[in-house]
């Protein structure tokens, strides 16, 4: 997810499009979070802002309060509205600080989505300043206390957005995999390597798939490698929990008919593999140079044009 001209494109997310539902009051059914991310993606921030407000003098200031404030913080930062989006996200921290005094981070979805999301417009503000190294410092020491929760991927992502780059790529996770057995990124070194962390349930990355499959043909005759690392998440087929085994044969199903053209390619299956590399969000892109360097780092899908360019100028390199 990408903002528009406050920084560098790479803190630039464009928030997702969603059913449209309205903000009313009372709330519709689809809950204050969904309506709030909904009137946000609209650019409608005044009748978000006010249905907060209804919300919290009926509710105080709930886990969906905050997630929903969560994203009128976005919606101002894609505003270039910083300052704003630095008071909420402020007050959405300092408030979920306290929640925490008394349940754990993960007790259900809305608190992690909020503060996650906080931190990220508090990191993402201060990169748009030209504070680099103090969006790292925030990052870093927020996924130093977060490690074990499930924001972890998330602060790790915005991490490497500001840091990865130019870097050694974090070693890969190759004990699970489906297909041929993959080799060590250190092996691989002499040769551009293509990361494609994708997820069995994920649309966006079946259709970056025949894009994939596209420059694999073109640029694996010059050398490019590509692998695919995916992640088990406890269910399969129309949602249903699923044993790993289960999930595992799942995903080697969904591979097989969705991506037929990469059948042959690696497909490392590690949740730490996420992790290292930040990937909240699916697909994520990570293009490593001849030296095993990082020459691109990209969440979300990219267009054939972008990506080609990126990897004819790794190859170049």
């Amino acid at each position: 997810m990408k903002l528009t001209p406050l920084h560098s494109s790479r803190f630039l997310f464009a928030l997702s499009a969603v059913s449209l539902f309205l903000i009313v009051t009372p709330l519709s059914r689809a809950g204050i979070a969904e309506d709030v991310h909904a009137a946000v993606v609209q650019n409608r921030l005044d009748s978000a802002e006010g249905a907060l407000n209804s919300y919290r003098a009926q509710h105080g200031q709930t886990p969906e309060y905050l997630d929903g404030l969560s994203w009128l913080a976005r919606g101002y930062l894609n505003g270039n509205q910083p300052d704003r989006a630095e008071s909420y996200a402020k007050q959405i921290e300092a408030q979920a600080r306290q929640q925490l005094l008394k349940r754990p981070l993960d007790a259900e979805p809305h608190l992690p989505n909020a503060l996650g999301a906080a931190i990220e417009v508090e990191a993402q503000v201060l990169a748009s300043r030209g504070q680099r190294s103090q969006a790292i410092a925030v990052l870093r020491h927020n996924l130093a206390g977060y490690r074990a929760t499930s924001i972890r991927a998330r602060l790790q992502k915005n991490l490497n957005l500001l840091s990865l780059t130019g870097q050694p790529a974090p070693a890969l996770n190759l004990a699970q995999y489906l297909g041929p057995k993959p080799n060590s990124l250190t092996t691989l070194k002499g040769s551009p390597v293509l990361l494609f962390f994708w997820a069995h349930w994920c649309a966006d990355c079946k259709s970056e798939g025949p894009i994939i499959t596209q420059l694999r043909s073109e640029f694996g005759p010059k050398g490019l490698a590509v692998m695919a690392p995916t992640q088990l998440y406890g269910y399969a087929a129309q949602g249903e929990s699923a044993n790993p085994e289960t999930e595992l044969a799942w995903i080697d199903r969904v591979w097989q008919h969705f991506y037929p053209g990469l059948t042959g390619i690696p497909v490392p299956v590690s949740q730490q593999n996420f992790n290292n590399y930040g990937c909240s969000t699916t697909p994520t892109l990570v293009l490593l140079d001849r030296f095993g360097r990082v020459a691109l780092y990209h969440p979300g899908v990219l267009p054939y044009e972008s990506l080609r360019a990126a990897i004819a100028k790794t190859l170049a390199n």
